[in-house]
């Protein structure tokens, strides 16, 4: 069976199909969940922006508890369409060679059979069609209660990645995991599903403890490029292409390396937050430690992600396992 094939409708053998009954009305909200299908409660956590090197640098004593920490790449380059690609189920992959697309995916997709310990339902890529959506799959077919808790704006419950959790939560702060620990519960009979995304890894590379006055400034859309949109309009009038030039200098390597640091040194941090977490998880729970995303600090003059093609944007750590 190809790749697409899973979504072609299949006609009723030997005649019209036979009506099927009314289905009982649900309220706006509510979903209709089977008996637990699986075992093991499920969490992934995207350190946004965090790339390999910055990870591997940072030497975590806690977060690699998991398992070997592997070099993997994400389907995207930004926030908002990496984290829908991984709720569709696709993980950061390893880039294999003489392997077609559709038999990759169709391994991704069995491996979740062990990551949530199925108890005979087959979790394929054909069982998620036509959705292609795991948090909604794991609702409707396994039996989870669902979460999200997120730090970047860009993932907000007013967003489309916002389908299929039974509660979604922008958390305050951008940059602190911590907080999102008081609000994970692991009770009742069934299982949960928690996608965490981390800020303390995205730009301003920044701690929660820490004094916003002394981040890095850069551009954003209230700083640099209000400015640039103010110089471009003078320009246009002046044509002081010179002046225009000085006036965006890009940060000197010095300064970019220093804001690579700051991204190491919040791995660092959060590894103490990961001892909290892996304390708080009970048995039977499997973890996935990755990142949307890398991250540019230089390289061939970029900084940052997004509208970038660099393999530093795409690298990206990847582990997985369970700690007890």
């Amino acid at each position: 069976m190809g790749l697409f094939d899973a979504f072609k409708k299949k006609k009723p053998a030997g005649g019209p199909r036979p009506a099927l009954p009314p289905r009982p009305m649900m309220r706006p909200g509510m979903v209709n969940k089977p008996d637990p299908q699986a075992e093991n409660n499920f969490i992934i956590i995207t350190l946004d922006s965090c790339r390999w090197d910055s990870f591997v640098a940072a030497e975590p004593k806690v977060i690699t508890k998991l398992g070997k920490v592997e070099k993997r790449y994400t389907y995207a380059s930004w926030t908002a369409p990496s984290h829908y690609n991984l709720l569709t189920g696709l993980l950061p992959h390893t880039t294999p060679q003489n392997v077609y697309a559709s038999e990759y995916y169709k391994e991704d997709f069995y491996n979740y059979n062990e990551r949530l310990g199925s108890k005979g339902t087959d979790i394929d890529f054909a069982a998620m069609v036509p959705a292609l959506w795991l948090p909604q799959f794991m609702q409707a077919k396994l039996g989870y209660d669902t979460h999200a808790r997120v730090s970047l704006p860009v993932l907000n419950p007013k967003t489309g990645i916002n389908r299929g959790f039974d509660s979604f939560q922008l958390m305050d702060s951008h940059n602190d995991m911590r907080s999102m620990l008081p609000t994970m519960k692991f009770d009742g009979p069934r299982p949960h599903f928690y996608m965490l995304n981390v800020g303390e890894t995205h730009y301003p590379y920044a701690k929660p403890d820490e004094d916003s006055s002394m981040w890095p400034r850069i551009s954003g859309v209230n700083g640099v490029f209000k400015k640039m949109n103010d110089q471009i309009a003078d320009k246009a009038e002046s044509a002081e292409d010179d002046k225009f030039k000085e006036d965006f200098q890009f940060f000197d390597q010095d300064k970019l390396d220093e804001l690579k640091e700051r991204q190491i040194d919040t791995v660092r941090y959060l590894d103490g937050v990961f001892e909290e977490l892996y304390d708080l998880v009970p048995k039977n729970t499997h973890i996935i430690v990755t990142a949307d995303h890398g991250e540019l600090f230089g390289e061939a003059g970029y900084f940052g992600h997004g509208p970038i093609m660099h393999e530093k944007c795409f690298e990206v750590p990847y582990l997985e396992g369970k700690i007890r």
